[in-house]
């Protein structure tokens, strides 16, 4: 019964990701902000809709994992905008990192190793599986603001660079999103919801 109760206080810890806000918005629901817990069920949603533009063979029962735990870690650390200073990202690395230890450290031993390495391979992203889920986070984001007529892309004057650089994952990932993400983003410049920085 300790492993169940442990398993019990992870689940229950990590309804706190319900209350971690987004800089996305849910257009549908007033442009309130969206949370870390709506964002990784969309984007495990995402991989397993998407799945067929990998262009390796990937795991997806292993790539939906990865998202489905991947935001976990900002209960205790935050979630940092993607586009914030360089310095920033660093710091909040090793807030993550500290987050991750004790967050999947609330689970039975093996079940939490498991966890932590399967976060530690989203992050670093050399696998193939990490790869395709890290473009599947990436890329939701991008399907959110063009529906938003650019939505928190404007608000934070973001560039063109800036978010052909953090989808970059597809090229090697998925190619065919990648020619579409070009031609989203081009579109987004044509109608002034990003900034052309080339």
């Amino acid at each position: 019964m300790k492993a169940l109760q442990q398993q019990l206080d992870f689940l229950m810890q990590i309804d706190q990701l319900k209350a971690i806000y987004r800089q996305t918005t849910v257009k549908n629901d007033n442009d309130r902000q969206e949370n870390s817990a709506e964002h990784s069920w969309h984007i495990a949603l995402v991989a397993q809709v998407l799945q067929q533009y990998a262009a390796h063979n990937i795991d997806i029962n292993r790539v939906t994992l990865m998202l489905l735990i991947h935001d976990i870690i900002e209960i205790d650390a935050g979630d940092l905008f993607a586009f914030a200073p360089q310095q920033h990202h660093q710091e909040q690395a090793l807030k993550e990192l500290a987050a991750a230890e004790r967050l999947f450290g609330l689970l039975p031993h093996q079940q939490g190793e498991q966890m932590k390495t399967l976060w530690i391979e989203f992050e670093q992203a050399k696998s193939v599986d990490a790869q395709f889920a890290k473009a599947m986070d990436r890329i939701l984001p991008l399907f959110q603001n063009m529906a938003n007529h650019g939505g928190s892309w404007v608000k934070h004057s973001v560039k063109k660079q800036q978010i052909l650089a953090r989808n970059s994952y597809l090229q090697e990932s998925a190619p065919k999103l990648w020619e579409y993400t070009c031609a989203q983003v081009d579109l987004a410049v044509n109608n002034g919801w990003l900034i052309d920085s080339e």
